[in-house]
């Protein structure tokens, strides 16, 4: 439900910025002149477009409600990770206090090993 919300409200926002492009800065709306009568005269043209403009604004701040509402009521709570729930406090102290193995070899034969100076890598 909420993509199908989400794919109307991008069409009616694609049509809402086309809607608002077409219209003349001075209410003239898509620049039709001529003859006065006709399908689209430059007044029903104007009219046209600013009851376009009203009913698609309209219908964007509606579907926005909406699908704000949806959102905010199909949200899951938090989910805890419990998989360290059953590990104490002093388990953990002695996993930490565990001596670390020696290397295999003296500490010295590795210096002998490596070069003085570092390398760039």
């Amino acid at each position: 439900m909420f993509a199908f919300l989400l794919i109307v409200q991008t069409l009616v926002a694609v049509s809402l910025i086309g809607v608002i492009l077409m219209q003349r800065s001075e209410g003239g709306g898509l620049g039709v002149g001529g003859s006065s009568s006709g399908f689209m005269t430059a007044r029903g043209a104007a009219d046209f477009l600013t009851r376009s403009t009203a009913i698609l604004g309209g219908t964007f701040i509606v579907l926005s409600i909406v699908m704000a509402a949806i959102a905010g009521a199909t949200r899951q709570p938090v989910k805890i990770d419990t998989s360290l729930a059953g590990v104490t406090a002093s388990q953990h102290q002695q996993q930490q206090a565990q001596p670390v193995p020696a290397p295999a070899q003296p500490q010295q034969q590795q210096n002998q090993q490596a070069p003085a100076v570092p390398l760039a890598q």
